[in-house]
């Protein structure tokens, strides 16, 4: 049964009656207690999803400098375009999520709109600020929320499973564990090599320490596996620790040249993906960390929509690409996180970013890769609820949950999904019941892949 928690209200100060101590009003604030959770828990889950996600701090800039952006200057403004979206998410939502610039989004960007369309880079943050002020609107109309409404249950529940395949897989890519091959696409990397050794190492503590029960298992598993990194090489201490942020990018984006013709496709591009990748998280996380109601709902979507809108047209003003809620989210719902504290906590470590930024460039990706793992392991729990005996919604949920992780892109996998839905319905005769806004996604999603 999904749990309604939402603080009394962003706008309602706390009230430190009598003895009630600042920790109480934190609980009683975010509903902790309610929420089946405690603060050392919200906590740890904060660490966690930060943890998991404080690479596109440094993912973000080294892909955005390709289209001409600073690096050092992008490193503070993609901490700043994560950290003030998900403090509102954890203020006013209350949901575990936490938002950062999109990967995928980003190179998109760079690569399609900057190098190969020759438009600059403040054109292509102006392009980010007009899609998610279209997805604002969406939201505040009621079109967003009824879009996810109209979705079926199975294939919600083949969303979030797809989504924790393809967590997994970019764990088992990051371990090399998995690496590409020209006959296979893939193949089976070498286990003799430091990298794999250390991440099948922190696989099996991590999955050691959830079955006898510790709390705050990924977590330690990510700090135990960054130690054992250093004296192998594989992670270096940082040359400096404190670094004031630059903010010569921030608000030099340029919406009237991003009014053109030519980037009206590329527009509507960015808000199809952005649009149903934030849609697939949401469901995924929500699903795993019991959010959903019985009918699939998340209780208080709007808000986690209009948060998200947002978040877009904050990237853009940052000069950081478009910020979409992460499904690294998901680390800290496996952690145990149940509300938005978790989201506070892990948008003052972004704040904190902006100026140590250096000090958490020790954490390699190779020990982040088995908490991706467990994740994608954590949220394959739902396959079961789906009817597999049930060709017409099996079939559809199938396609999602397999291209999802093939594909690379969430977006993809559940367009691909709904055709086949659609599709299935329509040849049956059972039009009737599909919903409407099923047909004209589905239509949208075919449109979006011939052009995109």
């Amino acid at each position: 049964m999904a749990r309604e928690l939402c603080p009394s209200g962003a706008s309602k100060k706390l009230v430190n009656k009598g003895a009630v101590s600042p920790r109480e009003n934190i609980l009683s604030f975010f509903k902790v207690k309610q929420a089946g959770s405690d603060l050392r828990t919200e906590i740890i889950a904060g660490l966690t999803t930060f943890m998991t996600m404080s690479y596109i701090v440094f993912a973000n800039p080294s892909i955005l400098q390709n289209a001409g952006l600073p690096l050092t200057a992008t490193i503070g403004m993609t901490a700043l375009a994560a950290a003030i979206p998900t403090l509102l998410m954890g203020l006013w939502a209350n949901y575990p999520f936490a938002l950062a610039p999109g990967m995928g989004l980003n190179a998109f960007l760079t690569f399609e709109v900057c190098q190969k369309m020759g438009y600059s880079w403040q054109t292509g943050m102006g392009v980010i600020f007009i899609e998610g002020f279209l997805i604002t609107l969406f939201v505040l109309t009621g079109v967003r929320e009824t879009v996810m409404y109209a979705i079926p249950l199975s294939l919600k529940r083949a969303i979030s499973v797809g989504i924790g395949l393809l967590i997994a897989f970019i764990g088992l890519k990051d371990a090399n564990l998995v690496v590409a091959s020209p006959a296979t696409f893939v193949t089976f990397g070498s286990i003799r090599t430091k990298e794999t050794i250390l991440a099948l190492f922190g696989l099996f503590l991590t999955a050691f320490m959830m079955a006898r029960g510790i709390k705050g298992a990924i977590l330690l598993g990510i700090i135990i596996c960054t130690l054992i990194a250093i004296p192998l090489g594989l992670a270096k201490f940082p040359q400096g620790v404190f670094s004031l942020p630059s903010l010569e990018t921030f608000g030099k984006l340029d919406i009237l040249s991003a009014l053109q013709l030519p980037l009206v496709p590329i527009i509507f591009a960015f808000l199809v993906t952005d649009f149903f990748d934030t849609m697939g998280t949401v469901i995924g996380v929500g699903g795993q960390g019991g959010f959903l109601t019985p009918e699939g709902r998340l209780p208080r979507l709007n808000r986690v929509l209009l948060v998200d809108s947002f978040a877009a047209m904050w990237g853009g003003i940052c000069s950081a690409s478009s910020t979409t809620t992460y499904i690294e989210s998901a680390a800290g719902v496996g952690a145990g996180g149940r509300t938005g504290l978790v989201s506070v906590i892990v948008a003052i470590l972004f704040l904190i970013t902006a100026f140590f930024s250096p000090l958490l460039s020790i954490v390699p990706p190779v020990a982040v890769a088995p908490a991706l793992i467990i994740v994608g392991f954590l949220m394959m729990s739902v396959v079961k609820d789906i009817s597999w005996d049930d060709v017409e919604e099996a079939f559809p949920a199938f396609v999602i949950l397999l291209t999802i992780p093939l594909t690379y892109s969430i977006s993809h996998g559940i367009g691909y999904g709904f055709i086949a839905y659609s599709l299935i319905k329509l040849l049956l005769g059972k039009a009737r019941e599909v919903h409407p806004l099923m047909f004209v996604i589905s239509l949208v999603f075919v449109f979006s892949f011939i052009i995109y």
